[in-house]
């Protein structure tokens, strides 16, 4: 069983879509869902959906960890075509995941209490993403 998810950014942020994908699970049984973004300027995390601290924190680390191309740090850096966010989001992605996998068991996904299911966009601008959900049982 496989669908595709559109979720619509607003810029650099963590867009949390779990219930979207509880949704498609509901009812399927035991299985291994696998999401995959079709993207490379964001990314897919199990992250913590109880303290909203945890979001900003991770957003403020990776801003550090790879500033905007036009940053005197990133000076090295080749690829600008698309502006100042996009090397930088390239790399977040490479060191993130553009894929996760998930246990189902019996129609619900096998996540602790506190985890939810992010996109993480890295991009400035608003985008809309797509991520396939497969469910193999």
């Amino acid at each position: 069983m496989q669908t595709q998810l559109t979720i619509p950014t607003r810029g650099s942020g963590l867009y949390e879509f779990t219930r979207e994908v509880e949704r498609f699970v509901a009812g399927q049984g035991d299985g291994l869902l696998t999401l995959f973004c079709q993207h490379t300027s964001c990314s897919l995390l199990v992250q913590e959906n109880a303290d909203p601290d945890v979001q900003r924190d991770l957003q403020a680390f990776f801003r550090r960890l790879a500033p905007p191309a036009n940053d005197p740090s990133m000076s090295y850096l080749v690829h600008r075509t698309e502006g100042p966010d996009d090397m930088p989001a390239h790399i977040k992605a490479a060191l993130t995941q553009t894929s996760l996998s998930i246990p189902v068991s019996g129609g619900r996904m096998a996540l602790g209490t506190w985890q939810g299911i992010y996109l993480f966009e890295h991009r400035d601008a608003p985008h809309t993403r797509r991520v396939v959900a497969h469910l193999l049982g």
